[in-house]
């Protein structure tokens, strides 16, 4: 770290494809029935570990960040939502709700389109 060479070996990996459909007999198989996976050598990891120790203190995240945190999950994003519409209806005020589902399309969303359609609903919401 204190010379700030990465060595060779930490920059390789190799691309394992992993079938993503529930029954490959029924049809032949694609190149969309694929998700790749990328291997990185142990120590890679290690050193990775290792790094996120020493950086953990001067890394933070949002509060109503929910996803990817230790002992945060969908529950807690929930219970967020629904605390801050009940103190939104108590005030007399209106909330208009909009939420996506996007766990099965993760690889495959297509985020232009999502955008357009965030900016769609938005309008229509605020209208």
């Amino acid at each position: 770290m204190m010379s700030g060479y990465v060595t060779y070996g930490f920059k390789r990996s190799y691309i394992v494809p992993i079938p993503k459909v529930k029954d490959c007999r029924t049809r032949a198989l694609t190149c969309d029935d694929f998700r790749g996976i990328a291997i990185s050598p142990i120590i890679c990891k290690v050193f990775e570990h290792c790094l996120l120790n020493r950086l953990k203190k001067f890394l933070a995240s949002a509060d109503n960040q929910f996803g990817f945190r230790k002992g945060v999950g969908c529950n807690h994003a929930i219970y967020t939502v629904h605390k801050i519409v009940d103190k939104l209806v108590s005030n007399g005020y209106t909330a208009k709700l909009c939420t996506i589902n996007l766990f099965k399309a993760f690889d495959k969303v297509n985020y232009y389109a999502l955008f357009l359609l965030t900016l769609t609903l938005l309008a229509v919401l605020a209208s």
